[in-house]
């Protein structure tokens, strides 16, 4: 068995790794890679531009020919997926995607916290699209200023700045709070104010498991 993940920022590894080892996946079976310029690519542009998403299909792709799953980890280039012919989709997964549909199951009012401007209409839609099929309302939120801290290295501030922000959210009446991007999966442990946060390494390993074994 073999998982492989596109990551976007080399912090990621240790996050999915961690993930990994509480579902008891064994440390062999997790793989990793790279392309933090399919990130710098779609700030720079402003948005996922067709040749970005193309850029990472290719990636995804490249990669499902050694892997029984690959999994998207940046949520700003989850719609690339939607791009790639079905047959091909069963293999290489959104975590995302598997935050999603895990959110709302349940129902009531979740809360999407991101940290990156460019994943909050991909976001948007993906969770609006998930809710339809349940009782859960959606609201996404923009953590200001979180980037910002992950951008200069202060990893400690950045989480410390998320988990405030999903305190927050729960002290508002939020049912579910979900943490869309990889990176922000640390925070989930510092957050008091109610249940730990769903992350989408957790969610999106899951998913991964789910469809080697059926």
């Amino acid at each position: 068995m073999r998982i492989t993940c596109l990551h976007t920022a080399a912090s990621n590894i240790a996050v999915f790794d961690a993930a990994a080892q509480a579902l008891g996946i064994a440390p062999a079976v997790l793989q990793h890679e790279v392309h933090a310029d399919l990130l710098s690519a779609v700030e720079e542009r402003g948005g996922l531009t067709p040749e970005v998403a193309a850029s990472t299909a290719n990636a995804l792709l490249s990669l499902a020919e050694h892997a029984d799953v690959v999994l998207l980890t940046c949520s700003t280039l989850g719609p690339s997926v939607d791009e790639l012919d079905e047959r091909i989709r069963s293999s290489i997964l959104r975590t995302d995607q598997a935050l999603a549909l895990t959110a709302v199951q349940a129902g009531g009012k979740v809360v999407v916290l991101c940290a990156v401007e460019t994943t909050l209409a991909p976001t948007s839609n993906l969770f609006q699209r998930a809710a339809l099929h349940s009782d859960a309302t959606v609201d996404v939120q923009l953590v200001p200023g979180a980037w910002a801290l992950f951008k200069a290295g202060d990893i400690e501030g950045y989480l410390s700045t998320i988990a405030m922000a999903a305190d927050q959210a729960y002290i508002d009446g939020a049912s579910v709070v979900a943490l869309a991007q990889a990176s922000m999966g640390g925070a989930a442990a510092l957050v008091t104010a109610g249940p730990m946060p769903l992350t989408s390494a957790t969610a999106g390993l899951k998913a991964a498991l789910k469809a080697i074994t059926g």
